[in-house]
C-alpha cells in the first residue's frame, strides 16, 4: 500500500480548518509566532478572568463562607498542605554590628531540618517596651564577592536600617536562591526540570514557608510585639510578601511592593517570561491573582507599584486593586485598602520607600508624621554575612527533591482486596488534581459534520469534524480533522483497504506520535489479513508538523505559560489523546477492536488517556519506566499517584504490552501477576 506523508496530511488539514484567528492585544512575540496557541490562551485567560471575577462575591456572608476553602487551596498550591511540620527552630545569632542609632544581629533558623534561613535582626539600640515588627523579604539582588554570596539581605539594608533608626525591629531575610546558600529559583525557567509540575513542587512554596517560620522565630524575641507583624519586599520579595499576608493572619499590616500583577499580564502580554518559578504557585484550582489579594482583606494593605514596570505592569495592577476594593468594601473597610503608583521602571525608588513607611506608622504606631529620615545604606556586605562556613547539612540546594513528598505505593493487598475501588479513586484524583484544566466532558461530534457558510456568506464557520479521502488511486487512506476542544484543531489519519469507509472498520490500532509521522506509521501492516482493520495516526498538540513556533527559550516560555492557567501541554495532550479515541468510535460505528500504541515518548500520556475512555483492548507501549526527566510534565501527577503504580492502573482494564522487562517495573509485575489479580495481563519484554 503506498503511504500518505505528513506534509500532505498538513496541507490538506491546513485547508480544511484553518479559519480567522482572534486578535491578541499586547501580546509578546513568542505568542505572535503562534495565532492558533495565542488564541486557545486568550480564551482560556478570558473565562478564567470570568469564573475569578470577585465582584461575583454579593455580601460579605458569601465571602466568609468561601475564604477559608480559598486559603486552603492557596496552601496547596504552594505545596503546604497538609502542613510541614513545624520542628524546632535552632535559632543562633552569630555576631552583632552597632551603628549610632540601631544595632543588626546576625542570625539564622532551620525552617525545617537543614532548611537554613540567614537574615540579620535590626532593633533600635535604645528603646521601651516591645516594638512594632516588620519582615523584610528581599527581591532578586545578588550580592557576591570571589564567588561568596552574602545573600540579597545585604542589597536591601537599606529598609531594615531605615526602619531600626524608626523606632521598629526589622527582619530582613534571604530568599531560597540568593541567600548565602545558593539554591535554585529557575527550576522550570532555565534548568529543565519539568517534574516540578508533577511533584508539585514551587520554590514560592519554600519562601512562604520561610515567612511562616520567620514569624515563628520573631514571636520567641522579647523586643517584637507579636501583635504589631508588618510585612514588604520588594519585587520578589512582594510577592512573598502576598503569599505570607494571605496565608498567616498575624500579618497585621502589609506593603507588597511590584509583586503581583494579573493572570492576563503574565500569560497574554508576556511577564511570565521575565519571572522565575518562585514567582507562582502552581495554579491547581486556576485562580486569578486578585484572588491572592483578596486574602489579606480586612487588614491594612497597602498595593505599591510604579507605572513603567515591564513585568509587573500598570493596568493588571490597577485591575488587582479595582477587584480587592470590592471585598474590602464588603467588609466595610476600604479605608484599609490603599493603591500607590509612583513614576519610573522597575526599581526600589525612593517614593516607593516613603509611603510604605507611612502605611506602617499609620497602621502599626498610629504615627501620621511627615517623613524625615531616608533609607540609605550603612555596611560593606562582609559585614552582614552570617556563614563563615557554609553548614554542611544543608538541604537548601536539594530542597526541590524532598520539599512535597511523593505519593507512596499503594499497599498491593489493599488494591486486591478492592481492585475497581482502586481504579475508581485514583481516577478521580487525577482528574481532580491534575487536569481540571480538560473542557467539559461532552459527546463527539457526529459524522455528518461539514463546513457550512456563515450569515454574511463571505467565509467558512469551522466546525467540530470534518471526514474525507485523502488516498490517490488505489489506496485507502481517510482523514478526520477534529476540534480537541475550541481553537485547538488536529487531524487523525486513517489507512484502511482500499475498498473500505471509515464506517467499515470494526479493528483500528490508533498509533500516538510524539512527532512526524514516517512511513510505517501510515499504512497497513503488510500481513494484515482483516479487510474491516485500519492503522490511524495521531499527534497530539505541538508535536511534529503542528510544533509551535520558535526556538528552545521561547519553547521553554509557551510551557510555563500552560501551567500559570492549572495545567501543562502534556495534560492538554492527554485530553487530544482522548478525543482522537472518541472520534474513531463516532466516526466508525461498527468499530469493535480498539488497540492503543505509543510510540517512543507518548507512552505515559498514552496510559493516561486510556484511563478516562471505553476500555481499549491492548496498550502497546516501549517503555513503562521511563527515568524521570523522561516522563510527562503534568500538575500533581507524582504527588497524586506514583508512577509506577500507572502501568497496572491501566492494565486494570486493558492488557498491556510492554518492551519493559519485569525486573525494571517492579510493581507493576509484582501486582499484575498475583494470582488473585483480576485485571488484564501485563506482558513484559515484548517487542
Amino acid at each position: 500500500m503506498k503511504t500518505v506523508r505528513s506534509s500532505v496530511v498538513l496541507c490538506i488539514f491546513t485547508a480544511i480548518l484553518s479559519g480567522p484567528m482572534a486578535t491578541i492585544c499586547g501580546q509578546d512575540r513568542t505568542l505572535e509566532d503562534n495565532p492558533e496557541l495565542a488564541a486557545w490562551f486568550e480564551a482560556e485567560v478570558s473565562k478564567l478572568e470570568q469564573q475569578n471575577e470577585l465582584t461575583r462575591f454579593k455580601t460579605l456572608a458569601e465571602w466568609q463562607d468561601a475564604k477559608p476553602k480559598l486559603r486552603e487551596q492557596l496552601f496547596d498550591m504552594l505545596g503546604l498542605s497538609p502542613r510541614p511540620e513545624k520542628t524546632p527552630l535552632e535559632a543562633k545569632t552569630t555576631g552583632v554590628t552597632e551603628e549610632a542609632e540601631f544595632v543588626v544581629e546576625r542570625v539564622h533558623f532551620q525552617s525545617m531540618p537543614g532548611l537554613y534561613v540567614t537574615g540579620n535582626f535590626y532593633r533600635p539600640k535604645t528603646f521601651e517596651g516591645k516594638l512594632p515588627t516588620i519582615l523584610y523579604l528581599c527581591g532578586h539582588g545578588r550580592v557576591a564577592k570571589d564567588g561568596v554570596s552574602f545573600g540579597n539581605k545585604t542589597y536591601y539594608q537599606h529598609h531594615g536600617a531605615w526602619f531600626a533608626r524608626n523606632g521598629y525591629a526589622c527582619l530582613t531575610i534571604d530568599s531560597l536562591q540568593l541567600g548565602e546558600i545558593e539554591a535554585i529559583h529557575h527550576g522550570t525557567y532555565r534548568e529543565n526540570r519539568w517534574w516540578w509540575n508533577s511533584r508539585g513542587y514551587t520554590p514560592a512554596g519554600v519562601e512562604a514557608w520561610n515567612c511562616i517560620r520567620a514569624l515563628d522565630y520573631l514571636e520567641t524575641r522579647p523586643e517584637v510585639d507579636a501583635t504589631k507583624f508588618g510585612v514588604t519586599g520588594r519585587s520578589g520579595g512582594g510577592a512573598y510578601s502576598w503569599w505570607i499576608a494571605a496565608l498567616d493572619e498575624r500579618i497585621a499590616c502589609a506593603v507588597p511592593v511590584a509583586g503581583i500583577t494579573s493572570l492576563r499580564d503574565h500569560v497574554i502580554t508576556g511577564c511570565v517570561e521575565g519571572h522565575c518559578d518562585c514567582m507562582y504557585m502552581l495554579n491547581t484550582y486556576r485562580w486569578d491573582y486578585a484572588t491572592v489579594a483578596a486574602l489579606v482583606a480586612p487588614r491594612p494593605l497597602l498595593i505599591s507599584n510604579t507605572d513603567k514596570d515591564t513585568i509587573f505592569p500598570l493596568e493588571g495592577v490597577i485591575d488587582i486593586h479595582r477587584q480587592v476594593r470590592h471585598i474590602y468594601q464588603l467588609h466595610d473597610a476600604a479605608d484599609k485598602l490603599g493603591l500607590q503608583i509612583t513614576e519610573g521602571p522597575h526599581e526600589d525608588t525612593q517614593e516607593l520607600h516613603i509611603h510604605a513607611f507611612r502605611w506602617f506608622n499609620r497602621f502599626l504606631k498610629n504615627d501620621d508624621a511627615m517623613i524625615e529620615k531616608l533609607a540609605v545604606k550603612y555596611f560593606e556586605p562582609e559585614r552582614l554575612r552570617v556563614f563563615t562556613d557554609l553548614p554542611t547539612d544543608e538541604i537548601n540546594t536539594t530542597i526541590d527533591e524532598v520539599f512535597i513528598s511523593a505519593s507512596p505505593l499503594p499497599e498491593i493487598n489493599d488494591i486486591l482486596r478492592d481492585q475497581q475501588g482502586w481504579f475508581d479513586r485514583s481516577v478521580a484524583e487525577l482528574r481532580d488534581r491534575c487536569f481540571r484544566a480538560w473542557p467539559e466532558e461532552s459527546s463527539p461530534a457526529t459524522a455528518d459534520n461539514a463546513l457550512v457558510d456563515d450569515a454574511s456568506g463571505d467565509s467558512m464557520v469551522r466546525i467540530e469534524t470534518i471526514v474525507m479521502s485523502v488516498g490517490s488511486e488505489g489506496e485507502g487512506t481517510s482523514l478526520i480533522g477534529f476540534q480537541s476542544q475550541p481553537l485547538v484543531g488536529l487531524p487523525l489519519t486513517v489507512a484502511h483497504s482500499p475498498d473500505r469507509q471509515l464506517a467499515d472498520l470494526s479493528n483500528i490500532v490508533l498509533v500516538v506520535l510524539g512527532r512526524d509521522p514516517i512511513e510505517s506509521d501510515l499504512q497497513l501492516p503488510a500481513n494484515t489479513s482483516d479487510p474491516d482493520a485500519g492503522v490511524a495516526v495521531f499527534i497530539p498538540r505541538g508535536r511534529g508538523p503542528f510544533a509551535w513556533q520558535g526556538d528552545e527559550r521561547k519553547q521553554t516560555q509557551i510551557q510555563r505559560r500552560f501551567q500559570l492557567i492549572g495545567t501543562t501541554a502534556d495534560a492538554m495532550r492527554v485530553w487530544d489523546i482522548r478525543r482522537a479515541m472518541q472520534e474513531l468510535r463516532a466516526q466508525c460505528p461498527k468499530l469493535q477492536h480498539l488497540t492503543l500504541k505509543a510510540a517512543e515518548g507518548t507512552e505515559s500520556i498514552v496510559l493516561m488517556a486510556s484511563l478516562f475512555e471505553t476500555p481499549v483492548d491492548e496498550i502497546i507501549v516501549q517503555n513503562i519506566a521511563p527515568d524521570r526527566d523522561r516522563q510527562p510534565s503534568i500538575l500533581n501527577l507524582i504527588r497524586t499517584l506514583p508512577f509506577e503504580a500507572l502501568p497496572a492502573l491501566a492494565a486494570t482494564r486493558s492488557r498491556v504490552t510492554t518492551a519493559t522487562t519485569a525486573a525494571e517495573a517492579p510493581f507493576a509485575a509484582k501486582l499484575t501477576q498475583n494470582p488473585d489479580w483480576s485485571g488484564k495481563n501485563v506482558e513484559f519484554g515484548s517487542p
